[in-house]
């Protein structure tokens, strides 16, 4: 962007110069010369016009890519995020179900370990 502005400027400049030194060195009589002066500052115009054009469908151009590229690397984050939260889901699940496993069977020899106790006092 910064390459844009400076050859506008370095256009507009020129035009400016340009258009100085023909005024002085015109042989021409103040209205033929007044006459290119205007076809010239008309030219410059069209061409300031035309590279401001130029530069903003540049710009708008980069900035859509730019967007999409964006929007494609979110959705490559969220999609990876989704499938890392789906692997850590399944590893709690699994943990969960193997602690219920261990719950069960501890409340199971608990259970049996009462019974005996009961059992070896009615012995007694």
């Amino acid at each position: 962007m910064a390459n844009t502005g400076s050859t506008l400027m370095a256009l507009i400049t020129g035009a400016a110069i340009g258009a100085g030194l023909g005024m002085l060195y015109a042989p021409e009589s103040g209205e033929q010369t007044r006459k290119k002066i205007r076809e010239e500052s008309d030219k410059a115009q069209k061409n300031f016009n035309k590279k401001y054009k130029e530069t903003s469908s540049n710009l708008s151009e980069k900035a859509k890519k730019a967007r999409l590229d964006f929007e494609a690397r979110l959705e490559e984050t969220l999609s990876s995020a989704s499938y890392k939260a789906d692997d850590i889901l399944s590893a709690m699940e699994s943990k969960l179900e193997e602690l219920r496993k261990q719950n069960a069977k501890l409340q199971k020899d608990t259970k049996t370990e009462e019974v005996k106790a009961t059992a070896n006092k009615a012995v007694v």
